[in-house]
């Protein structure tokens, strides 16, 4: 198994930035900036052998330094939604920057996604990783606290990308993390002909602004209804109020799984090539976004150009704006606790 480093450019304070490439010996390769943990690349072989990269991305840093996609990046220290930026804990109320109409998103503007992370290189028995680090200071994005977050990359001669994040606090404070890559398992075009199945029999329906109303819903007769492999295209444009909301699919499932375990959330197969990604995880929720939001003629990687439904993301985290819904698995991180949260993207053809 191969690691390599490379200079990637500086950020507009002039910090260097670096790309890290992790190859395993299938000739699996995933490409990973110290800034904002972003995957930049990631290669997978179809039925055939040929490779292709399955991740939406841009070609320079510049262009993620101005990204408001959140391409392949960690997003924290809040991934999703809290409602008008605002939430309480222990009798105090906190206010966090809104960046997303009358909502605070992914962690607001100055989020995990735009920040340089400490990073060292990992290599042990089948697998290679990198290491990355932050502190989070008390007051940053409106959040109590100094966090210190970790977040581990490896990839393993099993052709998985392993995300295991840690977190730790000195003050009481809430904390969901999550990876929000976008993929395309034909390397290429709309996504509207991958098959999809979730592990989920519930889902948090939204309301307006995309927050949940703190109801929790059967998929049974809906158009979330992806207990069974089902192709995208087939109901996004149903007459649903769900679907007309969010002008597609941007919604938590609620998993089978249990709590605690690495258990399956995710199965995605594109019958044309052959590839399927599997996504277990041990957390309560995953959100599936089918790229709706992505802009029209935004261009990408090697000239290629997206638009939207080009990409789909699986966010496994904690429900979006849990801290307002008591009702919703805690989010809540005390001092002297530990934050923890694995998630494998695994891939393999049929």
């Amino acid at each position: 198994m191969e690691i390599s480093r490379q200079a990637y450019g500086a950020t507009r304070d002039g910090d260097p930035v670096h790309l890290f490439t992790l190859k395993n010996r299938n000739k699996l390769e995933v490409g990973i900036l110290d800034y904002g943990g972003i995957v930049t690349s990631l290669r997978v072989p179809d039925r055939e052998g040929r490779f292709d990269d399955v991740v939406l991305g841009y070609d320079t840093l510049e262009e993620y330094l101005g990204d408001k996609s959140y391409f392949g990046c960690i997003v924290g220290r809040f991934v999703n939604r809290i409602a008008d930026g605002r939430f309480s804990l222990e009798g105090v109320d906190y206010n966090l920057p809104l960046n997303d109409g009358s909502n605070h998103l992914h962690g607001g503007p100055g989020g995990f996604n735009k920040v340089l992370w400490g990073a060292d290189e990992l290599r042990g028995d089948g697998f290679v990783g990198i290491e990355l680090s932050h502190l989070s200071r008390d007051g940053e994005e409106g959040y109590p606290g100094n966090l210190r977050a970790t977040v581990v990359y490896t990839l393993t001669e099993s052709n998985e990308l392993r995300i295991e994040y840690t977190a730790k606090t000195d003050r009481d404070t809430v904390v969901n993390l999550s990876h929000h890559s976008y993929f395309n398992l034909a390397g290429g075009g709309n996504i509207l002909d991958h098959f999809l199945t979730l592990n989920a029999d519930k889902f948090t329906p939204i309301g307006e602004g995309l927050i949940p109303t703190g109801d929790i819903m059967g998929v049974e007769g809906t158009t979330l209804d992806f207990r069974e492999p089902t192709y995208i295209g087939e109901r996004i444009d149903h007459d649903c109020e769900q679907l007309k909301i969010a002008g597609g699919y941007d919604h938590n499932w609620v998993l089978n799984g249990r709590r605690g375990s690495v258990d399956l959330a995710a199965r995605v197969l594109e019958p044309e090539s052959g590839r399927v990604m599997e996504v277990h995880t041990t957390e309560p929720g995953v959100q599936f976004y089918s790229g709706n939001f992505l802009t029209e003629g935004v261009k990408g990687k090697g000239g290629r150009v997206y638009g939207p439904r080009h990409g789909l993301c699986l966010e496994a985290q904690h429900f979006p704006d849990s801290p307002n819904h008591p009702g919703f698995p805690s989010t809540v991180l005390r001092r002297g606790e530990t934050y923890r949260q694995t998630t494998v993207y695994s891939f393999h053809v049929v």
